[in-house]
């Protein structure tokens, strides 16, 4: 997999090497997993927290939503 270039927003979240899409989303799921941020209830959805809501754009995304929204914060 080709390394990517993260936006300064993602970069906050995953750290500042550029990094392929799958270890993106692996680091995203350890953040989220460390934080507490998957929703009690309905484990599919993500709540946000502040350096998320950057790279999402609002409160709360779906885990197969959260794959295309980090498509926005690299390249």
């Amino acid at each position: 997999m080709k390394a990517l270039t993260l936006s300064p927003a993602l970069a906050a979240v995953v750290g500042d090497k550029p990094l392929p899409r799958t270890e993106i989303v692996s680091k995203l799921w350890v953040y989220i997993k460390a934080k507490g941020l998957q929703d009690k209830i309905n484990k599919r959805m993500i709540n946000a927290d502040e350096k998320l809501r950057a790279v999402f754009g609002k409160a709360q995304v779906s885990m197969f939503e959260m794959a295309g929204l980090i498509g926005k914060h690299v390249k």
